[in-house]
């Protein structure tokens, strides 16, 4: 004669349901074994699942292998602060901002932000190659007034890599494009919300034909500050060889650009980024790359077309200004010899 749960749940004609296992098991055994995507799909299955899958300690432990930079002990404390925690960051950062949102909220409606906290993390082919966190204050008239640049090293300032050079040219800057990933969460602290700015993979791999360094370069397209315009919030990473073979990280830093080329000072930057991390959809599939580059390549599309249009219109300018320097010269020239 069966006695336990699980053989009485086979008796009655059905399989033996999670809720026959001890709790501990779920908790310690399953749920831990899970990813964040994983680990929120399971919580939809039944409302025990929702209980157990609410644990802070799951999405704490979760956050820190998907990103080590927030392991920071600033940063830990700063997320404890978000409505659900850890599980409120991963919902946030996980998923990458839609290229095609429109912001829902008004940026001049949000409390300013005193500082901005980055967590960065680099990796080649899953490994963690790279990790820093980098509190930049927003309240100096140095930052609202110069053009927006966030650095994570100095000038120089190298960090090796595990990366070393394959094949030739184009086959080297292929393998990097197809093993190199970048996350960079940035934390706005007066709403306590994230989001990642970075686009995962490189939309553009290039090699400087002088130096032989490597510029790989991620980028976001997110709405500007008018109707119908947009900018470019650009992370690059640029990489150098040394004597071992090795590369080298040598710069990682982020900027946001507008459609004229132009690159945003800190207070315009502020507001765009702060309506990104407040009001931006955020995509529920992870992005490979493909869509990142196209929407790369429509926007720099873009600028090259208001590039030839402000082109025309100069010339046209010049052809009307010309052209009445000329009518006046000759009107002169024939009120002297007429007089």
């Amino acid at each position: 004669m069966a006695s336990s749960g699980a053989a009485t749940t086979v008796e009655q004609g059905g399989d033996a349901s999670i809720s026959a296992l001890h709790s501990d098991i779920i908790t310690s055994h399953i749920l831990t074994r899970l990813d964040g995507p994983t680990l929120a799909s399971a919580a939809c299955a039944s409302s025990q699942l929702h209980a157990f899958s609410t644990e802070q300690t799951l999405w704490k432990d979760i956050c820190a292998s998907t990103w080590p930079s927030v392991s920071d002990e600033r940063v830990e404390g700063i997320i404890s602060t978000f409505p659900s925690g850890h599980r409120s960051f991963f919902s946030d950062s996980f998923p990458l901002l839609d290229h095609s949102f429109s912001s829902s909220c008004n940026p001049s409606r949000l409390a300013p932000a005193s500082e901005l906290i980055s967590a960065v993390d680099i990796f080649y082919k899953g490994e963690l190659v790279f990790s820093k966190v980098q509190e930049t204050e927003t309240e100096t008239g140095w930052f609202l007034c110069s053009p927006f640049r966030i650095d994570l090293l100095e000038q120089k300032e190298t960090v090796p890599t595990p990366i070393r050079h394959i094949g030739d040219t184009t086959e080297s800057l292929k393998h990097l494009e197809e093993n190199l990933t970048l996350s960079w969460i940035v934390i706005d602290l007066a709403q306590k919300r994230a989001a990642n700015l970075s686009s995962r993979k490189p939309v553009s791999v290039t090699r400087h034909w002088l130096t032989g360094e490597v510029q790989l370069r991620f980028a976001t397209i997110m709405p500007g500050d008018r109707r119908g315009e947009f900018v470019q919030c650009g992370m690059v990473v640029t990489c150098k060889g040394s004597d071992g073979g090795e590369l080298h990280v040598r710069e990682v830093s982020m900027q946001v650009e507008a459609m004229e080329g132009n690159h945003l000072n800190g207070k315009e930057s502020l507001v765009i980024l702060q309506g990104a991390i407040e009001g931006g959809k955020r995509k529920r599939e992870i992005e490979e790359g493909s869509e990142g580059k196209a929407r790369f390549g429509e926007f720099l599309e873009m600028k090259r077309e208001r590039k030839e249009r402000s082109q025309r219109r100069e010339r046209a300018l010049d052809m009307i200004c010309i052209a009445t320097g000329v009518t006046l010269f000759m009107a002169f020239w024939s009120f002297v010899l007429f007089r």
